[in-house]
C-alpha cells in the first residue's frame, strides 16, 4: 500500500499499475519517533506521518513539494526507510501550460522510478479508464435546520467533520488541502495531458500562483454559510496569516482552530467547536415569567479543574441558592457533593428541580446532568445577567484563561482561549504561592503592599518558578515579587484580551478575580475598571442554569 499526503499527487496514476493508496491522516498520541530524527519546530502535520509510516504499513510514500516541514520528512524517510519507495513529486506551482507540461514530464519521471522499484508497468489506457468512471464535480452541500459550516485553511481531519456532525451541523464544503472531492479532467485527445491539467486546476492551496484568486473564491463560498471554521496546524504560519487576512474582510462568524494532530487536543478542539456553534444559534427567548404560579427551580453546575460551583435558580431568575466546593480527583463525585450540598443550601430536593445544566471542562462527567453547554457561552449569559453592560470577560479559572467578546444580547461574538499552557492561570499563582510560602488567598493582598516594580521575564510556569526562587536568593521582598507575577499574568491577559476584541465595559470572572493585586494589574493594563460580581466563580453556572431556565 502507498501513502499519500497532498491532493496534488496523481494517486490515479499508481491505482492504474495496480497498487492501493490512502491518504495519510494522521492520528497519533505521541511525537517519540519525530521528537528524535526532526527539529522540535516542525510542522506536527509532519511529525504525524512520520509516526505513521513508522508503523510499517505503507510499503511507499509519495511527498509534494508543498513546504520545508514535507522536504525535512522526506530527508528523515528517505535515510531511515532505504527499501521503500520514498519519492518527492516537485509540483509547480503554475497552472498554465508551461506549468502543465512540466508536471506532466515529471510525473513520467515519477512513473518510471516506480516501474524500476516494483517491476509493475504503467499503461495509459487504465488510467484512461479510471478517469471516465470516476469524474467529479466540486460543489457546496447545503442543508435547512442545522446551521451550514464551511471549512477553510490546512487539512482537517476526520474528527473535526465528526464533531460538526455529532452537534448537529453540516459541512457544507471543505476548502482545506484534501477536502474537496478531486478533480479529474478527461481529454480524449490528450489522456494524460487532460489529467495532469485537472489536477493543477483545482482549488489552489497556499503555495500555488493562483491562490491570489484563492480569497475571492473563499469569499464567494462563505456567503452560502452560517459560519467559518478555519483550520490550521501548529508551526503552519502560511496559514496563519491568511487567516488574520480573512478575518479582517469575511462577515460571517470565524473560528481558528489551532491542532497539532494529536489524540489529546480533542477536548480543546470540541469545546471551542460546541462554543462557536452555540453562538450562531442567536438568542434564544426568554421564558416566560410564572409568577403566582407553582413554584419552577433550575440548577447550573460549572465542573471545573479547580473548584465545581452549583446556583439553583427560579422561574423568577432570582438566585435561591449557590455553592463553591474544591473539585477533587473526579469531577463526578464533586458534582454529586455538591448536588447535595446546594439543595440542602436552598431547601429544596431533587426532585424538586426541574431540569439541570452542566458547563466546564467535567460537563460531559455529570450523569444527573439534562443537557451541557461549554462555558465560553455560560459565561457569557452569566455576565450579562449580573450586568447587561458587560461587552468583554476576562476569565481565569483554575487550568485556563479565555477572554470572550459579547454583543447587546449577551450573545458571545468572538472568544479566545488559552487552554495549552498554565501560565497566568490558578494553578500558575497557586505554585508561585508555594515558591514564596504564602497562602493563595495572601499573594493578592501581598502584592498590593509593593513598593518596588519587578519585572518577571517568563510566564511559562517552570520558568518562571525559577526565576521566582532566584529573585528569592537575591533577598527581593514577597510584596515585589507578588506584584511581578500579577502583571506578568495581566500582561498575558491584555494580549488575549486583545485577540478577542476589547470593547467596554469589561468583567473579570473566575477564582483569580478574587486577587486584588491580579485585578489591579489588568485594570492599569487596559486602562478601564474591571466589574467582578460579588462571588465570581459562579458566573458560568449563572449562565447554564439560565439556559436550563430558558429551555423550560
Amino acid at each position: 500500500m502507498l501513502g499519500y499526503i497532498c491532493k496534488y499527487a496523481p494517486v490515479e496514476v499508481f491505482e492504474a499499475m495496480g497498487e492501493t493508496v490512502q491518504r495519510i491522516e494522521p492520528q497519533v498520541t505521541s511525537f517519540n519517533q519525530a521528537d528524535m530524527k526532526m527539529h522540535p519546530n516542525i510542522c506536527s502535520f509532519a511529525k504525524g506521518v512520520l509516526e505513521e509510516v513508522s508503523k510499517g504499513e505503507y510499503d511507499g510514500i509519495i511527498l509534494t513539494t508543498c513546504c520545508d516541514s514535507i522536504r525535512r520528512l522526506y530527508d528523515v524517510l528517505t535515510e531511515e526507510m532505504p527499501d521503500k519507495f520514498i519519492y518527492m513529486l516537485d509540483t509547480p506551482r503554475i497552472i498554465k501550460d508551461a506549468g502543465i507540461t512540466l508536471y506532466a514530464q515529471r510525473i513520467r519521471d515519477m512513473i518510471h522510478a516506480y516501474e524500476v522499484y516494483s517491476g509493475k508497468k504503467f499503461e495509459e489506457e487504465k488510467l484512461e479508464e479510471i478517469i471516465r468512471a470516476h469524474q467529479r464535480e466540486e460543489m457546496i452541500s447545503l442543508k435547512k435546520g442545522g446551521p451550514n459550516i464551511g471549512i477553510i485553511g490546512a487539512r482537517a481531519d476526520e474528527t473535526i467533520k465528526q464533531i460538526l456532525k455529532d452537534k448537529g451541523a453540516n459541512v457544507a464544503f471543505d476548502l482545506t488541502c484534501t477536502g474537496l472531492a478531486r478533480k479529474l479532467l478527461y481529454d480524449a485527445e490528450d489522456v494524460f495531458g487532460g489529467y495532469v491539467r485537472g489536477l493543477l486546476s483545482q482549488f489552489p492551496c497556499m503555495r500555488m500562483e493562483a491562490a491570489a484568486g484563492r480569497d475571492d473564491l473563499i469569499q464567494k463560498y462563505a456567503e452560502s454559510v452560517d459560519g467559518v471554521l478555519y483550520h490550521t496546524v501548529q508551526f503552519c504560519d502560511n496559514y496563519s496569516y491568511e487567516y488574520a487576512w480573512l478575518k479582517g474582510i469575511l462577515k460571517k462568524p470565524m473560528l481558528l482552530l489551532e491542532t497539532d494532530y494529536t489524540k489529546q487536543s480533542y477536548g480543546q478542539v470540541l469545546t471551542r467547536m460546541e462554543a462557536f456553534l452555540e453562538s450562531l444559534k442567536g438568542s434564544r427567548k426568554e421564558t416566560s415569567q410564572r409568577r403566582g404560579e407553582e413554584s419552577m427551580y433550575v440548577m447550573g453546575i460549572d465542573s471545573g479543574s479547580t473548584s465545581t460551583n452549583a446556583v439553583i435558580m427560579d422561574q423568577d431568575r432570582k438566585i435561591r441558592a449557590f455553592s463553591v466546593i474544591r473539585t477533587g480527583a473526579k469531577s463526578g463525585e464533586s458534582a454529586d457533593r455538591i448536588l447535595k450540598e446546594v439543595l440542602d443550601r436552598a431547601g429544596l430536593k431533587r426532585e424538586d428541580i426541574a431540569r439541570i445544566v452542566s458547563t466546564g471542562y467535567g460537563r460531559v462527567s455529570i450523569p444527573f446532568a439534562d443537557e451541557n453547554v461549554t462555558e465560553i457561552s455560560c459565561h457569557g449569559k452569566g455576565a450579562h445577567y449580573f450586568n447587561p453592560k458587560i461587552r468583554t470577560i476576562l476569565d481565569i479559572g483554575g487550568q485556563d484563561s479565555k477572554g470572550i467578546r459579547l454583543n447587546e444580547n449577551g450573545e458571545v461574538v468572538d472568544f479566545v482561549m488559552n487552554d495549552k499552557c498554565a501560565a497566568g492561570t490558578g494553578r500558575f499563582l497557586e505554585m508561585i504561592a508555594r515558591s514564596l510560602e504564602i497562602d493563595i488567598d495572601e499573594l493578592g493582598p501581598i502584592a498590593m503592599k509593593s513598593t518596588e516594580d519587578i519585572e518577571i521575564t517568563s510566564m511559562c510556569s517552570v520558568f518562571a518558578e525559577s526565576e521566582v526562587i532566584s529573585l528569592i536568593a537575591n533577598n527581593k521582598e514577597k510584596a515585589d515579587i507578588a506584584n511581578g507575577i500579577c502583571r506578568a499574568i495581566a500582561n498575558k491577559s491584555y494580549s488575549l484580551l486583545k485577540r478577542a476584541g476589547m470593547e467596554p465595559e469589561f468583567m473579570m470572572t473566575g477564582g483569580v478575580a478574587k486577587n486584588p493585586g491580579v485585578v489591579r494589574a489588568v485594570e492599569e493594563k487596559i486602562g478601564g475598571k474591571l466589574y467582578i460580581c460579588p462571588e465570581p466563580e459562579i458566573v458560568g453556572a449563572v449562565g447554564a442554569a439560565l439556559y436550563a431556565l430558558e429551555q423550560m
